[in-house]
Parts: structure tokens; sequence; C-alpha cells
């Protein structure tokens, strides 16, 4: 069962993308807890996905999201219009001033470097977007007069909190009901399920939004903790799947589900930090798609590498390109992102389909 595109000239957008979208403080190559200064940036993993699109693809996306309607929101409304991401579906939020009410979220990362690991701290409760409610947004008029060919969002978005992942399975049963494409990226953080439900909650809400999406990403925890998936003769868990292990995964996956059309999964080996073995594989209608593989890929942010591959591979099922040239431009699109800071894409599409060509890293005149 392959995608099915809505026409182009029926929708008002590409593409949207529903989800968190965080201040990013940077020490660059310090420390958080030891910093005087910090570089800031927008980012958010559903967000990433659209502005990806637009900046490197030139796709017309917009971002589906709240904020509290004060001067660090207009800040991260600025951030999205520097990336010509549309923000005129943002909801702004009353706010006491003070943050009681509503707030905006705040990410604190380091890049880490060698055998330091990249570290996270967020800040990101009571935020807008978390305690938005599906009245808030005129789900029937994004999806049914503007339009949009394909709608990415992800279990950070739903995991914020009980609220959050209602509004979710509205946005995403109102795309469906339009004819839109869905891609979701599982994500799975045990920290943020655990005063939410924990893995029950996470598995109730994730296997309902499951049954509508058409491109799954995730690797082996988020199948077996969200969707609770099992393959036969892994009677040790999932922590060291091999290719074929991931293979066997992905089509149990869409077997368990058969409204998604492709399941793709992003293989990362961490040598360093700063160093990792870079590839992914795909599934769709029966066929198993293994990527271009990066071995010790130099990293100088790994942060949005993820995000990054989604994006490509969103680019090409878009654009109706074989999955396996698509799954090509998300490795590509990755890779190329990681190679410089902050969450969202630096790359061109140039730049992708000449890695993807075999380009190396000879200087460029």
């Amino acid at each position: 069962m392959g995608i099915t595109l809505k026409d182009k000239k029926d929708c008002y957008y590409d593409a949207l993308s529903m989800g968190e979208i965080m201040l990013r403080f940077d020490p660059g190559d310090g420390r958080i807890k030891t910093a005087r200064q910090f570089r800031v940036w927008e980012g958010g993993g559903e967000y990433n996905v659209v502005r990806g699109l637009r900046k490197c693809f030139g796709m017309k996306t917009g971002v589906i999201t709240a904020f509290a309607d004060n001067e660090v929101g207009k800040l991260l409304e600025d951030f999205i219009l520097q990336g010509g991401v549309d923000t005129s579906l943002i909801y702004w939020m009353k706010t006491d001033g003070i943050g009681r009410t509503c707030r905006n979220g705040l990410n604190f990362t380091e890049k880490g470097f060698g055998v330091r690991g990249a570290l996270g701290c967020s800040d990101r409760a009571n935020t807008a977007i978390s305690k938005a409610k599906p009245e808030d947004f005129d789900f029937e008029y994004i999806f049914g007069e503007l339009g949009t060919r394909w709608l990415h969002t992800g279990g950070i978005y739903a995991a914020l909190s009980e609220q959050s992942g209602e509004t979710l399975i509205e946005a995403v049963k109102t795309a469906k009901k339009y004819g839109t494409v869905i891609s979701y990226d599982l994500n799975y953080r045990p920290s943020m399920w655990n005063d939410i439900g924990g893995l029950a909650k996470a598995q109730e809400v994730n296997k309902e939004i499951a049954k509508y999406v058409d491109v799954m990403i995730g690797n082996e925890e988020d199948f077996t903790a969200c969707l609770g998936l099992e393959i036969e003769g892994n009677d040790e868990g999932l922590k060291h799947l091999n290719v074929s292990g991931y293979e066997k995964m992905q089509k149990v996956v869409a077997e368990t589900y058969p409204n998604i059309s492709v399941v793709a999964t992003t293989l990362r080996t961490v040598i360093s930090a700063s160093k990792n073995d870079w590839t992914a594989i795909a599934y769709s209608d029966g066929k198993v798609y293994n990527g271009s593989e990066y071995k010790g890929l130099d990293i100088y942010d790994r942060v949005g590498g993820g995000d990054s591959f989604a994006s490509g591979l969103v680019y090409g099922l878009i654009s109706e390109k074989p999955v396996s040239e698509a799954l090509e431009y998300g490795i590509a699109h990755g890779a190329l992102a990681m190679t410089t800071p902050g969450d969202t894409t630096m790359a061109s599409k140039k730049e992708v389909e000449a890695l993807m060509a075999g380009a190396g890293a000879r200087v460029i005149r």
C-alpha cells in the first residue's frame, strides 16, 4: 500500500508540523554548569523537520504550536520567521507575567566532544503548547479549508502532558479525514511519561495515534515501549538488535498497523561524541531498504540529526521518489546537519544531492 498525496494545487501548505518549539541555550565548546554565555537557537523535534523542508528543500511549511504571549514567545516567532516557516497558525496564550498560567520552553544542550557525550537539560513543564486544547486550533479550517499535503508530529509532543496527547489525537484524526499524509516520530522519552501515567499511558496514546499514521519513524525502544511490539526469538530484549533484527521489527510494525506505508529507523553506532557510524533502513510494501553507510562520520553537533533524517525522508516521499531514494535523502541530510551547530539544518538541497552522489569534503570554490 503506497502513499497517496493530495494535489499540490488544493493545499496551501506542503507540510505542517505540530509540537513544541523551545529556545536552545548552547554553551558552545563549554559546559552548561560552568557557562558564562550561551548562543541561542530555536528547536523542537517536530519543528526541525518542517524547518528543514523549507530551508533546505524549498517547500512551503508552517507550524501548529502555542506560545506564551510575551517577549520570549516573540523571540521564538522571530527565529521561526528567519527560517522561512509560516507562523500564522501559532496560538498565542495569555500569560500572567511570571509563568504560572503558561510559559515558553527552554532547552540547555551541550554538544559533547570525544568521550564526553552530548548533554541536555530541558525546562519545559507548564508550557503553552502542553496546555493547548483542540479548540485552541481550528483543525477543520487548517486541514479542511487551507489544506496541507503532509503533517509531521511525534511522541515528544504527545508526552508533554495528558492534555497534549488528547489534542494531538484530535489533530491527526482531522488531518486523516481530509486526506493529509501523516508522519510520526515515536521518540520515546521515559522521563516525560513518568508523571502522566508511565509506560501504560505512553502505549495508550501512541497506539491510538498509530492508527492514523502513514510513515512511522522509530528505533527498537520506540516500537517496544510505545507500541508494545515484540519479535520472536529475542528473549534478551531489543537493546542489541542488529540490522536483521530491525528489519524484523519494522515488518511487525507494518503488519500490526496496515495503514502504515513506510517504517524507517536510523542506525547510529557511537564511537565517540565526535565520531559516529550513521545509516538508516526502511520497510515498505514487503521490502527492506538498506541505505548508504557513513563510517566514522565526524560530528560537530548531533542534536537534530534524526530530525533532519526525517526531513530528507519526507521530502523524498512528498516528491514521489522511490522509498530507496527518499531514504538516501534522509541519511545524507541528517549527516550534513550534524556537521553544523544548532538543532536545525544549515544544508542546501544541492549539498544533500552532491553527498548522495558521492561528493567528498574537498574545498568548493
